[in-house]
């Protein structure tokens, strides 16, 4: 079963949102990085391309980290 060739462009469109957003300090930023990382892993089961699991997990993981170091910053400065 293959996804939709579309799907790739859509998920590359929704993860540059996410960095944007991130870098640009708003918080929705990393919630749309993290769940677009949950739809590409449906899109590498979908495609078989199994390696996209692989990456997907990887840039969750980064998302959290990131998200984490970004929100302690935040307290420190009391934003």
């Amino acid at each position: 079963m293959t996804a939709p060739w579309w799907w790739s462009w859509l998920l590359t469109s929704l993860g540059l949102l996410g960095l944007w957003l991130a870098g640009s300090q708003k918080r929705v930023g990393w919630g749309i990085g993290i769940a677009t990382q949950l739809l590409w892993a449906v899109y590498a089961i979908r495609s078989q391309q199994y390696g996209f699991l692989v990456s997907a997990t990887a840039y969750a993981m980064v998302y959290g980290r990131n998200f984490r170091i970004a929100r302690a910053q935040r307290e420190r400065e009391g934003k």
